[in-house]
């Protein structure tokens, strides 16, 4: 600063001296006075300039710093994201028990496909709350299969309740770019049949892994797929217009078993063929093996086949034929639970026990799609009588012989527009269940719905049914044996029993 200053006053005495004429003292110090406060005010803006500066560099170091926090932070989400994820639309569809019933492993193919899932591990879930009432003509027989229908659960001429329904749990697995991995989860005391004779006993209330299986296909790349495991069978369309309420073709022929499967998807044209475990399976599926129902060898398979047909006015026609080899229906008379034998109260075949030979089945169905109708047709039936369904004992059912399981479902739905954000969707459903010779006490087990959906949005559903059933039919005791009042060989079937029930509900995946 004093070099600066000495430079300033040289410069000045420099120009008087050039200009002839020398500086008073007088001239002198107020120049200098003059240069001091020149020097002090470039004093005052040098520090301020410096402090600014210091101030912005570390403003400028903070906000490195919260970018490099952020984009690590934002890193570490995605990475996150990419390994687990949900999507509770897809949720809803692999879980729903009314659509699709035996074609998951197509839409999960699908959603690989269309990018639904994105994350390695995709998990969800899906619950069914509801409160019902139902009214019947004759004590303690209740025919709504949605719950249990035997006595051992419902008394009396009225019930009704609020309950968890069900909760399912699923989650699908991108092993690699072609195998996916599928587990799911059931909780359902209504309709477990384990040990206890009510939901709240302990045996009902478990949680049971309902399907899990190794899933290996691309659809980008081929239209062929294969999988292993616990799963479907492929026999029928087995579907629903109900919103809850399953079909009797559903309840009579819809199988779960181990087995290996594999399938081709393409040019609207669906075949699918399955091995299916032996012996006794989960649901409708049971061949001898080696004169026992244990499940230990692969003897038994089902094939389908369906073609769309796709119309000008924008609607659509699915056509499909199914075999399976063994079906359920093939216990000699007495048919009853194995829950049953268990408690000791009669010695005979156990509903799922040994068959003396197989009984096949087949199965026709229709699926007619347009703009917001929707129309299905099933025909189901087994290929040979089912021996149980005669009683050989009862002499007054002697008239009855043996009959071939046969069901049929009708229904139809469609979209209206109140205004609302989405459709209602108004619904009617007959299925009939017939089991045994004309006139017999376990011939035919009919039921009508009458169903209201709406869709909050893609995962949650509101829905309200009108169910009668007519007719009491439970596969138990289906044509007399029944001990459990005591010794006799009456049936617990009864043709003139009904039952009237009101159903309301949500369904909401996740």
């Amino acid at each position: 600063m004093k070099k600066k200053m000495s430079l300033l006053i040289g410069a000045l005495c420099a120009q008087a001296l050039v200009f002839g004429q020398a500086p008073t003292n007088e001239q002198l110090f107020e120049m200098l006075k003059a240069t001091q406060k020149q020097v002090a005010e470039l004093k005052t803006r040098t520090l301020n300039a410096e402090a600014e500066a210091t101030q912005a560099k570390a403003q400028l170091s903070a906000l490195q710093n919260r970018v490099a926090g952020n984009e690590q932070s934002s890193a570490d989400s995605i990475d996150l994201a990419s390994l687990i994820g949900t999507n509770a639309e897809y949720t809803y569809q692999v879980l729903d028990h009314t659509e699709n019933t035996n074609t998951k492993q197509l839409r999960q193919l699908e959603a690989l496909r269309d990018g639904d899932l994105k994350s390695r591990v995709t998990i969800g879930g899906n619950i069914t709350a509801l409160t019902n009432y139902q009214k019947s003509n004759t004590d303690s027989k209740f025919g709504w299969l949605m719950r249990h229908p035997t006595s051992a659960n419902q008394f009396g001429n009225e019930v009704s309740e609020a309950v968890i329904h069900s909760i399912s749990l699923q989650i699908t697995g991108r092993v690699t770019d072609r195998l996916t991995a599928y587990t799911e989860l059931l909780y359902n005391p209504e309709q477990n049949f384990a040990s206890g004779s009510t939901i709240t006993g302990l045996a009902r209330n478990n949680v049971n892994m309902r399907r899990a299986y190794l899933l290996y296909g691309d659809l980008t790349s081929s239209p062929f797929y294969a999988s292993i495991g616990k799963m479907d069978i492929p026999f029928g369309l087995n579907d629903t217009v109900n919103p809850f309420t399953n079909s009797t073709n559903w309840h009579s022929f819809s199988g779960l078993a181990y087995g290996a499967k594999v399938g081709y998807a393409g040019n609207n044209l669906n075949l699918r063929a399955m091995a299916v475990q032996g012996g006794a399976q989960f649901r409708n599926a049971n061949t001898s093996v080696n004169g026992s129902a244990v499940p230990s060898k692969l003897n038994n398979f089902a094939l389908d086949a369906n073609y769309t047909f796709e119309f000008d006015d924008d609607s659509s026609l699915l056509a499909g034929l199914s075999y399976q080899h063994g079906s359920a229906y093939c216990q000699d008379y007495v048919v009853q639970t194995p829950a049953a034998k268990a408690r000791g109260k009669l010695n005979g075949v156990q509903h799922f026990g040994d068959c003396a030979d197989d009984n096949p089945a087949i199965a026709a169905y229709l699926k007619y799609t347009r703009d917001k109708l929707n129309v299905i047709a099933e025909y189901a039936q087994t290929l040979d009588e089912w021996p149980g369904t005669f009683n050989p004992v009862n002499p007054a059912f002697a008239e009855f012989a043996a009959q071939k399981n046969t069901t049929f479902t009708l229904g139809a739905s469609y979209g209206f527009d109140f205004g609302l954000k989405n459709d209602v969707e108004l619904s009617a459903e007959f299925s009939r269940f017939i089991a045994g010779d004309d006139g017999s006490p376990w011939e035919k087990q009919d039921q009508l719905v009458l169903g209201a959906s709406y869709f909050l949005n893609t995962n949650v559903k509101l829905f309200a049914e009108y169910i009668h059933v007519d007719g009491w039919v439970p596969l138990n005791f289906l044509s007399g044996g029944n001990t459990f009042a005591g010794p006799s060989d009456e049936s617990w079937s009864d043709q003139d029993a009904t039952t009237d029930a009101i159903v309301l509900g949500v369904t909401a995946a996740f």
